[in-house]
């Protein structure tokens, strides 16, 4: 049975574990700090009788016997020992990383692929103590993983093609929805994306255009609606009679007047800012999150299943 070694036992290390035990892999859990592999274990294999009782177990087999493909590991050598692909779940410290895949380095073969989870650093600098780069790679996944499919795969400038072959069918084979990105770039696609998104919504609100409550309900009940299954690309495809094309020749000079109409991005930190954050707190408290977060993760589920069945 193939081996995958997952370093860091966060949520992050226990998504990703719970995502390759679907697929049938075995699972070694290693981090740092002794007996929170362990204590890992014990909250995934949790997560895996919630999943089941829930109906939302994902893979063909059953909730004990994805449990019994996870094993935890103090001894980073003992972790590392017979796999073919090693995720970094650590935090979001390059330093930190950049160590973690220097000692890796040195326990196991050249072909062995080495993969991180980080969500803004790019390969080149995660992966620049490594000697033999043509193996690393960026899978950086969506929150919550189990939840949200999508996985950005970024190559390092030496990555080989063969090794984001891998990478991909293995994400696939798990039953994620990985996309590759031909070249590194700063926030990725997913980020550079939402972070586009965030900064209008925020100006938005913060001239007095619209509320906090009012540019969520544009995304959730407008665009979000057609996001969920088609993206903007195709979106403007089928918005015109003939195509992209078409829609540029109606719609284009109408984009590049209002994009160019565009503010600077906003500072998040000035007092302006704050009423943002406070009009924000006022919709949803912060003891309110933990139950926000979980009605979210519900209605992820439904709509997973509903992708699925369509």
């Amino acid at each position: 049975m193939k081996i995958i070694t997952i370093i860091g036992s966060g949520l992050i290390g226990r998504s990703w574990a719970l995502v390759f035990i679907s697929g049938g892999f075995s699972v070694k859990i290693y981090d740092a700090q002794p007996g929170l592999a362990s204590s890992a274990l014990h909250s995934i294999r949790q997560q895996l009788e919630q999943l089941q009782q829930r109906n939302m177990l994902r893979g063909e087999l059953s909730a004990s016997q994805q449990g019994a493909l996870l094993s935890a590991c103090d001894d980073l050598k003992q972790a590392v020992e017979g796999a073919f692909f090693i995720q970094e779940c650590v935090f979001e410290d390059l330093a930190v990383k950049q160590g973690v895949f220097l000692d890796v380095e040195r326990l196991v073969g050249s072909d062995v692929i080495l993969s991180s989870s980080t969500s803004c650093l790019v390969p080149s600098n995660v992966f620049s103590k490594v000697q033999h780069k043509s193996r690393c790679l960026v899978a950086h996944p969506v929150n919550p993983p189990y939840l949200v499919k999508l996985v950005e795969l970024v190559p390092h400038p030496e990555t080989c093609s063969s090794v984001m072959d891998t990478a991909h069918a293995l994400m696939t084979q798990v039953g994620q929805v990985p996309v590759r990105l031909h070249r590194e770039l700063d926030g990725f696609a997913l980020n550079r994306i939402q972070m586009a998104v965030i900064a209008e919504s925020w100006r938005l609100v913060q001239d007095g255009v619209i509320s906090v409550k009012d540019v969520d309900l544009v995304m959730s009940e407008g665009l979000g609606m057609r996001y969920a299954f088609i993206g903007p690309m195709e979106t403007m495809h089928l918005n015109a009679p003939q195509g992209l094309g078409d829609y540029m020749q109606r719609y284009g000079p109408g984009i590049q007047r209002v994009l160019s109409s565009f503010g600077p991005t906003p500072d998040f930190f000035s007092d302006q800012a704050q009423s943002v954050i406070t009009e924000m707190s006022g919709l949803i408290p912060p003891e309110q999150l933990s139950a926000r977060i979980e009605r979210r993760d519900q209605l992820l589920s439904q709509l997973a299943q509903l992708k699925k069945d369509h």
